[in-house]
C-alpha cells in the first residue's frame, strides 16, 4: 500500500529542537529544509544536521530532505549527503533534465519535484514522467511572485497550475502535493484551502508548522459518509452475479466500475480497522 501523505511538515534542519519534536507529532512526513529556511552562512551546519537527524531515525513516518538546488553551490554536497532519506524534495523544478541529474545521484530515494515556476507549470506533464519522480508538490509562494499574481483566499490565479499539477501526477501515477499556508494562525482560513486542496484531487499538504497537522490528517482522511459509501459499493459489485457487471445501482444512484475503483482506494485509505 502507498504511504499516506496527509501531512508534510518542512522544518529547517538545523533546527534541533523542531526535529526532535517532530519525531513525535502525528504528521505523514517530515521534511528537513536545507533551502529556503536556511541561510547560506549555515547551509554546511544545516546538512550536516539532516545526515545526523536522518541516522538517528523517524520512526512510523517518512523522512525526506528538501536539498539546495543543482544550479547553487550547495546542492551537490547536499546530495551526496542523504543516505537515509527516504525521498530527495528538488526545489524549482523547471524541466525533466534536472530530475534525471537529482535522481541519478540520489541512491534510490524518489524524487518530490517542487512546482513552483513558471517554466516548471509549463512543463509538469515532463517533469512528472521521469524517472525517478515520486511526487509533485506545488510551491506555490514561489510561483505567485514569478506569476506577480495575488491568489487571495480562493487562489484562483492558481487554480490552472493547481490543475495541471494534479493531473500530470494522476496521469504517472504520483502522489500530489498542495503548497503550504502561511498564515499558520488562520485555523479557519487553513481548514478551508485543505477542503480546496482535496476538492482539487491533492493527496496531502504541505505545512510549516505543527499546529496544521490535525486539521490536514482530518481534511485527508476519508469521513464515515464516504466510507460507508465506499463499502457499499464494493459490496454491491461482489454480490453473486454482479462481479462483471458494468452499472450497478447503489443506494439510488447508479454507480460504473470507475465508482468501484474509487471506493476501494478509499478504504484503502481508511486502514484495517475501518
Amino acid at each position: 500500500m502507498t504511504p499516506r501523505l496527509r501531512s508534510v511538515l518542512f522544518m529547517p534542519a538545523n533546527n534541533a529542537r523542531a526535529v526532535e519534536k517532530a519525531r513525535t507529532l502525528d504528521c505523514d512526513a517530515v521534511v528537513l529544509d536545507l533551502e529556503d529556511a536556511v541561510g547560506p552562512e549555515d547551509k554546511e551546519a544545516a546538512r550536516a544536521a539532516a545526515a545526523a537527524a536522518l541516522s538517528a531515525g523517524f520512526t512510523g513516518k517518512i523522512a525526506a530532505v528538501r536539498i539546495n538546488g543543482l544550479d547553487t553551490p550547495w546542492g551537490e554536497a547536499d546530495l551526496r549527503s542523504l543516505a537515509g532519506a527516504d525521498a530527495v524534495v528538488l526545489p524549482k523544478v523547471g524541466d525533466a533534465s534536472v530530475v534525471a541529474e537529482a535522481s541519478g545521484q540520489a541512491a534510490g530515494a524518489p524524487v518530490w519535484a517542487m512546482i513552483e515556476t513558471c517554466r516548471g507549470v509549463l512543463n509538469v506533464a515532463n517533469i512528472a514522467a521521469a524517472p525517478g519522480v515520486g511526487a509533485l508538490v506545488l510551491g506555490q509562494n514561489d510561483l505567485a511572485a514569478e506569476m506577480r499574481c495575488r491568489p487571495g483566499a480562493d487562489r484562483a490565479p492558481l487554480w490552472s497550475a493547481m490543475g495541471a499539477t494534479v493531473t500530470a501526477a494522476r496521469a504517472h501515477g504520483l502522489t500530489a502535493l498542495d503548497g503550504v499556508y502561511n498564515a499558520f494562525q488562520d485555523t479557519a482560513g487553513f481548514e478551508a484551502e485543505c477542503r480546496q486542496g482535496r476538492a482539487f484531487g491533492f493527496d496531502g499538504k504541505t505545512l510549516i508548522h505543527p499546529s496544521q497537522i490535525a486539521a490536514a490528517n482530518a481534511a485527508w482522511t476519508p469521513d464515515p459518509d464516504e466510507v460507508a459509501w465506499a463499502r457499499a459499493v464494493v459490496a454491491a459489485y461482489a454480490a453473486p452475479g454482479a462481479e462483471a457487471a458494468g452499472v450497478l445501482r447503489v443506494d439510488g444512484r447508479m454507480v460504473e466500475r470507475l465508482h468501484l475503483a474509487e471506493a476501494r482506494r478509499i478504504l484503502e485509505l481508511t486502514g484495517p480497522a475501518a
